[in-house]
């Protein structure tokens, strides 16, 4: 028979959808992760004792006093465990890929009860849907949507829907049809025959569906957490592939609890909704003749109420906690480089991938920024770095191990450098295996070791390189057999043979801790096959240097000895399962200077250096002007950097000026004088303290794209009105330069009457420039330098021979009257700044990248791009 090639019909299917349609897995992504997002804020949000109230109370509503107090002490329970966040994800996960499956699978139900041919076609489907392995979901799933909830999402929805289906359909069509005649008999519509009679009817088997649904919901949390999913999946996995007894057991109790709570809550749902149910339910209450109160259920009102009144605690309880928190954070911490942004750390469990990782997140938070950790194999983990769901992993061993892996998805990755090398690959024997110390002597010898080698993850690229040329090159094919387990399972087997003296042979790698525990021989490899020793490498998705510059440089510079990475898998071997971060921690009090060496921060060690005013607040103002954005919001971080407190308001000119002279604000950094902030300067200067000038000469201008032929100078203008449809497009109408405009500039180039100048803002003439630049129209607006449009826009200055504009201007810090006295470090600090033209319009352009609303934030990563900045312009004496 020929080969059919089905799945390379699959791959290019697969890979033609990645490149047109991303658009709508994009979206689907948003909102699923947007549902999940907005459940797990419910369920995760409390306190977990009042949240094991609420689901308690709902135990009563449905089935009595006694489920209600082993569904409290079962949460209560799960959150002795600490697992109280992860099995909220969880259930967040399967709430969502419940309600979205029920939504899809009953009115499928429906429609296949009430149509035969429906009903046949569905049938094949819901067979592949069911029997499929639940894993292949995930392949798509990882590619189409990443890794994180949504192929966990997506991969629950196809693998949970066909029960909810074929029991819908089941339950209508077992309706007795003497019923529905009789219905239709008496004039009733067939929407009213399903709703008022097979619908109720059905209810039973249809309730029976959903609650499979749920159940095979719930039984994917696992195969989710390969995806990335978090929750308790992510903990039975991780502890499947580290051989983590005691943690897969406090996971699987969780599991098995949210199991068996959604399973009697959607079972004694049936009593609720149901006629049947309900009749059922009476005739056993009213049957009980001891313990009556344990048959006892509060209507739905007073269930209702109970609900909302423990919902309102724990919510009044989070304002409380998050208020505290905000207060606590007020003071700047002086290590806080990230300021809270979010950095993603995947890994493959390697003890190396483990090690760096771990170090990583906590080097990462106690620099103040804040870290998701997921466990995933080698290809979900590739390709969630290029996708960017994870920012950067830090086992990469090239140039032989993950070769394939790093082929496929370069064109989306960086390469961070190696922090470690050079590493081996290698089979090794224990050494009481005689007569073995070469893979050549491994010929001849499968019957030894049950024609075995036992292996790693199959997704590791040393297993392809084994099977594709070691053996191979050694003429072992057809005597071994390569074992595909996971590291721990192949350390798990390793331990058992040494503890019976039986041979074994391994995949193992340099370097291990495995080493220094057992007694083992590395077989030497005289031809070469496992290639020379490769680097470890941090590798980070496209645009994480602009994303995080300062940990970027961090991961450039990172290396660690032998003697170091050894000692830090033994500290995390030693910490135990769950706790590799108590490990880390351990190890970084034994090497004291560690943390400022891999995580240097301006200001030497321990982070940027208090100012002698620390703790005072600034507030400071600007009107929109990008000079103003960028210079407002650069003082603010390095104000907190330096322990101040501030506070920021964007005004006009006017307001801005008079908040200034009647002190509600202490500075603002953009003066244009002596020009453009004439007015202001003479009516309040008697109330204000120039601070001198940071940048200058500045110039104003009137501008046009350069491809207006024809106009040059101002001079130009005139006659030419008619062209630019008789405007000017200009900016503020309280900008000084509007008053000089219209004042001196028209009259002196004889435009008065041709040219009407239009007030706008100044993202509206930008906005203005843009639409016409791309209509390639005739546009005249007012602009000024340094702005950054001269380097998006290809524009003319028009030149003013006549010199109407006046000379060029010095952008000045002017404060209130009595900042020196309230702020007189800070004085000293104003009074030597300058920014030099590059790093003005550096700024600038980082901070439009960033966009509206993340100012503060855009200036940080500038910051961290130029490290020195911060001693250089807020200089603190040791």
């Amino acid at each position: 028979m020929p080969r059919v090639s089905f799945g390379e019909w699959v791959e290019n299917a697969v890979d033609w959808l990645q490149s047109n349609l991303t658009w709508i897995f994009d979206a689907i992504k948003t909102v699923l992760g947007g549902m999940y997002d907005g459940v797990n804020a419910v369920l995760g949000g409390g306190e977990p004792l009042l949240m094991a109230a609420i689901f308690a109370v709902i135990a009563f509503w449905l089935r009595g006093i006694v489920p209600a107090v082993l569904t409290f002490a079962g949460f209560a329970l799960i959150d002795s465990l600490a697992l109280w966040d992860e099995a909220m994800a969880t259930l967040s996960l399967v709430v969502v890929a419940a309600v979205i499956t029920i939504v899809i699978a009953v009115p499928m139900g429906i429609w296949a009860a009430r149509n035969n041919r429906v009903s046949a076609a569905l049938r094949p489907v819901l067979d592949v849907m069911q029997t499929m392995p639940a894993f292949v979901y995930l392949i798509p799933g990882v590619m189409f949507f990443g890794v994180g909830v949504t192929p966990g999402v997506i991969a629950t929805i196809v693998f949970a829907m066909p029960p909810g289906v074929r029991m819908t359909e089941l339950g209508i069509r077992q309706v007795d049809s003497e019923l529905v005649e009789a219905a239709a008999a008496f004039g009733t519509t067939p929407k009213d025959t399903l709703t008022r009679v097979q619908l109720p009817l059905a209810l039973p088997t249809i309730m029976a569906g959903i609650n499979q649904v749920i159940m095979l919901a719930l039984s994917m949390v696992v195969i989710g957490g390969m995806a990335g999913a978090g929750g308790l999946g992510e903990k039975v996995y991780a502890a499947i592939t580290q051989l983590q007894v005691g943690l897969a057991a406090e996971s699987g109790i969780a599991v098995v609890i949210l199991a068996m709570y959604l399973d009697r809550m959607t079972g004694a749902l049936n009593e609720r909704v149901s006629p049947l149910g309900r009749r059922a339910a009476a005739k056993v209450a009213a049957g009980a003749r001891r313990l009556k109160f344990t048959h006892y259920k509060p209507g739905t009102a007073v269930a209702m109420t109970g609900v909302v009144v423990l919902a309102l605690v724990a919510g009044g309880l989070n304002i409380a906690g998050s208020g505290s928190n905000d207060s606590g954070t007020a003071t700047a911490d002086s290590g806080n480089v990230g300021k809270g942004q979010k950095i993603n750390l995947g890994y493959i469990p390697w003890d190396e991938g483990i090690a760096s990782t771990f170090l990583w997140k906590e080097l990462l938070e106690q620099r103040g920024y804040t870290t998701g950790i997921t466990q995933l194999d080698a290809g979900p983990l590739y390709s969630g770095v290029a996708r960017g769901d994870v920012d950067f992993q830090t086992d990469s061993w090239l140039p032989t191990t993950h070769k394939d892996y790093w082929d496929k998805y370069s064109d989306q990755l960086d390469d961070l450098g190696s922090w470690y090398g050079p590493t081996s690959l290698e089979l090794s024997v224990p050494s009481y295996v005689k007569g073995i110390d070469s893979l050549e002597d491994l010929k001849g010898q499968g019957k030894k070791f049950n024609g075995k080698i036992i292996g790693i993850e199959s997704s590791a690229g040393m297993m392809g390189t084994l099977n594709k040329k070691v053996l191979k090159e050694y003429g072992l094919e057809g005597e071994y057999e390569v074992v595909s387990s996971s590291t721990s399972s192949m350390l798990a087997e390793l331990n058992a043979s040494i503890k019976k003296k039986e041979p074994v042979v391994v995949t193992l790698w340099s370097p291990h801790w495995a080493y220094g525990k057992h007694d083992l021989k590395k077989l030497k490899d005289p031809k070469g096959a496992w290639g020379k020793g490769e680097e470890i490498h941090t590798v980070a998705h496209k645009g994480f240097a602009e994303k995080a510059p300062a940990v970027a440089d961090w991961l450039k510079k990172f290396k660690l000895t032998e003697k170091q990475l050894t000692s830090l898998e033994n500290e995390i071997q030693g910490a135990g399962q769950g706790k590799e971060q108590d490990g880390v921690r351990s190890w970084l009090k034994k090497n004291p200077g560690l943390l400022d060496e891999l995580a240097p921060v301006p200001g030497g060690a321990g982070g940027a250096k208090q100012g002698k005013d620390a703790g005072k607040t600034v507030n400071m103002g600007y009107f929109p002007w990008d000079e103003a954005i960028a210079s407002t919001y650069l003082w603010q971080n390095m104000l907190e950097d330096r322990g101040y407190r501030t506070t920021v308001k964007q005004l006009d000119p006017g307001p801005l000026y008079t908040g200034l002279a009647q002190g509600q604000l202490d500075v603002q950094f953009d003066s244009w004088l002596p020009t453009t902030h004439k007015d202001y300067w003479d009516r309040y200067k008697d109330n204000l303290t120039d601070l001198g000038s940071w940048y200058g000469p500045t110039s104003l201008e009137l501008s046009v794209p350069s491809y207006v032929e024809g106009i040059d100078s101002l001079e130009d203008l005139k006659g030419q009105g008619k062209k630019f449809n008789g405007k000017i497009i200009g900016i503020e109408s309280s900008a000084g330069m509007m008053g000089t405009l219209n004042k001196k500039v028209l009259k002196e180039y004889g435009l008065e009457g041709e040219y009407e100048v239009v007030s706008s803002s100044t993202s509206s003439m930008l906005a203005e420039l843009n639409r016409s630049i791309k209509k390639k129209e005739p546009v005249v607006v007012t602009l000024w330098s340094p702005h950054w449009a001269y380097g998006k826009h290809d524009l003319k200055k028009l030149q003013d021979p006549k010199g109407a504009w006046g000379e060029g201007e010095q952008i000045h810090t002017v404060a209130k009257k009595d900042f020196a006295k309230d702020f007189p470090e800070f004085t000293g600090w104003l009074k030597d700044f300058k920014l030099s033209e590059a790093q003005l319009a550096s700024l600038e352009v980082e901070i439009q990248k960033g966009g509206a609303g993340k100012e503060k934030e855009s200036a940080r990563h500038w910051m961290d791009a130029n490290p020195d900045v911060v001693d250089q312009l807020a200089p603190v004496g040791s």
